[in-house]
């Protein structure tokens, strides 16, 4: 069974950074691209950045660029998404996504909240 488990989210201010993990179990991670996705109240979920199997490639929405740097440890079965310079328009719920044989898994979310 696919489980994706998140962490890493929390309080931060302006400037400030933070680390989301994601830790993936129940496929051959390695072979599948993971994606971060974040929803703040009031609006759609949004794709916020996509990493392909091995790594090489990455995808970023405009609006993270610079700021946001998705990583994966195929090891650990880890996706990561490291956060720097948050602004208080990053503030959502956090969720990691997989799409394994046509069907679309999330995890529970972890809630980042930008505030001083």
């Amino acid at each position: 069974q696919v489980q994706l488990v998140e962490s890493g989210g929390g309080l931060a201010q302006p400037g400030g950074s933070l680390r989301l993990s994601c830790v993936a179990s129940g496929f051959t991670f390695i072979a599948y691209g993971m994606s971060w996705y974040r929803q703040a109240p009031g609006k759609e979920r949004e794709l916020v950045a996509t990493i392909t199997p091995v790594g090489r490639s990455t995808i970023y929405v405009d609006s993270v660029k610079g700021r946001f740097t998705i990583s994966r440890d195929n090891d650990k079965n880890t996706v990561f998404l490291q956060m720097i310079s948050l602004k208080p328009e990053d503030t959502a719920v956090y969720y990691c996504r997989v799409t394994v044989a046509g069907y679309t898994y999330w995890g529970q979310g972890t809630q980042v909240t930008v505030s001083s």
